[in-house]
């Protein structure tokens, strides 16, 4: 699978009172899922497996994404793998583990955006804005009106992947 999105993830003190704002709308949640992804190195760009606790099957995902502090687009290919243990362990051979990081997400349907709520180990709460990209301009405004309703403030974006956050604090 192949998608271009257009995203953003910022840093929040409490994912209780956006919850709340995104319940008030009468957004549903999707899902509450365990994730554990692992990123691999390589050259540029950035490559992980995501597992989610209780699946039997796990993604391989890359991505291409600018480190920015505004919304971003993403140039995604996912491929889905019925043996994950087999693929990770071929990876973790061939070009070896960056980091892993796991996290508890919330995953909210609003409008055509997807919204996650995030509780990251040893990195703290976030939340993203993911959109598939119609026409960039517009998506770009829908997110920025998306962070004006929920208060998300443009010095609590964060530029770099969960990945990224975690070498820093090692």
């Amino acid at each position: 699978m192949k998608s271009n999105l257009i995203e953003i993830k910022a840093r929040v003190g409490s994912l209780d009172p956006i919850r709340e704002k995104i319940e008030s709308w009468g957004t549903v949640i999707q899902g509450t899922y365990m994730q554990t992804d692992t990123y691999f190195n390589t050259a540029s760009d950035r490559l992980k497996m995501r597992e989610v606790e209780g699946e039997s099957t796990a993604m391989l995902i890359y991505y291409d994404r600018e480190d920015i502090p505004d919304p971003k687009q993403s140039d995604i290919l996912i491929v889905e793998t019925e043996e994950p243990e087999t693929l990770k362990a071929i990876l973790a051979r061939s070009i070896g583990v960056k980091v892993t990081v796991e996290k508890t997400r919330e995953i909210y349907q609003h409008q055509g955006t997807q919204v996650h709520l995030d509780e990251v180990d040893d990195l703290g709460t976030f939340i993203e804005f993911e959109r598939p990209v119609t026409d960039l301009p517009a998506d770009r405004r829908v997110l920025e009106s998306l962070m004006e309703e929920l208060d998300v403030k443009a010095e609590d974006l964060v530029t770099v992947s969960y990945s990224d956050l975690k070498l820093e604090n090692t």
